[in-house]
């Protein structure tokens, strides 16, 4: 019993210490055709007391989210082409891109510098003509 709670546990209550910082988390930005930027996935303002219940029991959309930001992480630590290719793959999807139109992202980051907000262009991807799906 006690080697069974011992791993339950760390489940249950998580540890601040696996994360080896705490860093800005990037924002997705897409535009199409050479459009203005838009943010992939923008949060709502305000979620209801239902809603938020419902969320921590079944959220896909916000675990997409969370992909989403984990491959952008990976692409600025260390690209590859799997990161790459995903991410042009899950925006071109949730943009609602037609087949044909020019696609490109980007990874911006937020801080704030004493009291001003800044926002700093990370990664911009090359445009891809978006295929059929």
């Amino acid at each position: 019993m006690p080697r069974t709670l011992s791993l339950l546990l760390p489940a249950l209550i998580p540890s601040w210490r696996f994360f080896k910082t705490v860093a800005p988390s990037p924002r997705v930005e897409y535009r199409l055709d050479g459009g203005d930027w838009t943010e992939c996935r923008h949060r709502p303002d305000s979620v209801s007391l239902g809603r938020m219940l419902r969320r921590m029991l079944w959220n896909p959309r916000w675990n997409e989210q969370l992909f989403l930001v984990s491959l952008s992480e990976r692409l600025v630590a260390e690209p590859t082409q799997h990161s790459l290719d995903e991410l042009n793959k899950r925006i071109a999807r949730l943009s609602g891109a037609q087949p044909g139109a020019r696609l490109q992202f980007r990874l911006v980051f937020v801080c704030r510098e004493g009291a001003q907000i800044v926002k700093f262009v990370e990664y911009e991807s090359t445009p891809i003509v978006v295929g059929p799906s």
